[in-house]
């Protein structure tokens, strides 16, 4: 009975978004309407897309079980996840608005007036994208097997093949009503079986025993500073170096509703991460077993049937798993088409018909690289992808907003250097588990690669006999002028 509700509630969520979706079909017509909604979104909507395609399976499934897992540690991730909006709307929400670019190489061709950066800022983002997009396709994957004992390939086939086709056939604004939608779906489904689960632990005849939800190891005091701190500036700056986080910023009608977005956005995914962290508390009391890195990211799943044998834990089940598969197909959605703009742009022409296409492809690969790849820890996946994003292309979108100096081959550098940088030491670490003292900083490398990174742009920059565009003062003064009314 459990397995046919769970497949009912995957095929509720595909319904409504195809529904959806088709609404947004018949209102995408232009070329503006496929790249960036004809920038037209509102905050309240904007916001609510930007939250469901940020609220990933690293989130949904993984956070839970990074705090059933690590216990107090855990809880960076979200301050990182969350705070990084904070960052974005500081420094580069309106900006980036104010460019008028519908992609972010299109906003470095423009500062730079080089398509050699262009080229480069392109397949920094496809690199991002696919690997982000694949922890999503492995956590469908998991899902199904789970809940209904369907081979790996399966899930991720058909969240890469729904999301492709809809992406191709509405662009931006068929999905940012999808996206919409999915947040407030997965919020539900999770807030509703945490506040049914709570109240039935209040009820339970034995008092529940605060070490076991805290112990001291897994407490402030078993904190490694260093890797902590590494990982937090990631997370912090990862944000701004995330190709769907930064396309939808396009969409806004001007500057101010892009900060007005961003505050939202910082209210919504904090609400979202409080609910899915107490998922996890609540899993160290109620499936401790499930405490280890093979079945934690499945633990949202467990919960309610143990709580509450019988129909009423089946219903909640079917509930959260209908809100995992939004998940999937929200984020990877969003990436997608974020990077069937890029490579629309930079290979097919630009046009609608090129857009389809790239949606297609840009679906196709990081399917197939999550077919022939194992699932690993999928909240450590995606915390893996904001060291990259942090490294490799955040550095150079601050100074690109924010310093006349930066020249096209500083950016090239900057995103070379700290790219190979940190993938290098990602890699390293996966094949050997670290190398002596140095072991540290090749799991966590975010708290050198990405000064190493800013200081090669810099230095590149200050040293490039051609110096910045002539443009620059102008380009700059068009970003961070203020605005009429």
């Amino acid at each position: 009975m459990n397995g046919v509700l769970d497949l009912l509630a995957v095929a509720a969520v595909i319904i409504a978004t195809v529904l959806i979706g088709a609404y947004g079909l018949r209102l995408s017509r232009t070329t503006s309407d496929f790249f960036v909604a004809s920038r037209t979104v509102r905050p309240v909507w904007n916001a609510s897309a930007i939250s469901g395609e940020y609220i990933s399976a690293g989130t949904f499934l993984g956070l839970s079980g990074l705090v059933l897992l690590d216990g107090a540690r855990g809880f960076w991730f979200p301050i990182g996840y969350a705070a990084g909006y904070l960052l974005v709307l500081v420094f580069v929400a309106a900006p980036l608005r104010r460019s008028g670019a519908y992609t972010i190489p299109d906003f470095f061709e423009a500062r730079l007036e080089s398509p050699v950066a262009r080229r480069v800022t392109s397949a920094a983002v496809l690199i991002i994208g696919w690997l982000y997009i694949v922890p999503q396709l492995h956590g469908a994957g998991l899902t199904l097997e789970v809940v209904a004992g369907l081979p790996l390939w399966v899930g991720a086939a058909l969240v890469a093949v729904l999301v492709g086709a809809l992406v191709a056939a509405g662009g931006m604004r068929a999905i940012t009503f999808v996206q919409g939608f999915q947040y407030w779906l997965k919020l539900t489904a999770l807030l509703v079986p945490l506040v049914a689960i709570v109240f039935a632990l209040r009820g339970a005849p034995t008092e529940i025993d605060s070490s076991a939800v805290f112990p001291a190891d897994a407490g402030p005091g078993g904190i490694d500073a260093y890797a902590t701190g590494s990982l937090l500036i990631a997370l912090l700056l990862g944000t701004m170096g995330l190709p769907h986080v930064l396309v939808r910023f396009y969409t806004s009608p001007d500057g101010g509703s892009a900060r007005r977005t961003t505050v939202l956005v910082v209210v919504m995914v904090s609400a979202f991460y409080a609910v899915s962290s107490a998922m996890g508390l609540v899993a160290r009391i109620v499936a401790p077993d499930l405490a280890t890195p093979g079945a934690a990211d499945t633990a949202v799943f467990a919960l309610p049937s143990r709580v509450f044998p019988g129909l009423a834990g089946d219903l909640l089940t079917a509930l959260v798993v209908a809100g995992a598969f939004a998940a999937f197909l929200a984020t990877s959605a969003g990436l997608i088409v974020s990077l069937a703009g890029v490579v629309s742009q930079d290979v097919f022409g630009g046009s609608v018909r090129s857009f389809r296409a790239s949606a297609l492809l840009c679906a196709a690969v990081p399917l197939a690289i999550a077919l022939f790849t194992a699932p690993a820890g999928i909240g450590s996946s995606v915390g893996m992808v904001f060291v990259f994003a942090a490294s490799c292309l955040s550095p150079v979108v601050l100074l690109g907003v924010w310093w006349r100096g930066l020249t096209a081959r500083g950016a090239i550098a900057g995103m070379l250097v700290g790219g190979l940088a940190c993938g290098l030491s990602l890699l390293v670490h996966a094949a050997v588990g670290g190398v002596g003292a140095a072991a540290p900083l090749l799991a966590q490398p975010a708290a050198w690669t990405i000064p190493l990174a800013a200081a090669v742009t810099i230095v590149v920059s200050l040293s490039d006999r051609r110096g910045a565009p002539l443009s620059a003062d102008r380009y700059l003064a068009r970003l961070h002028a203020p605005e009429p009314g």
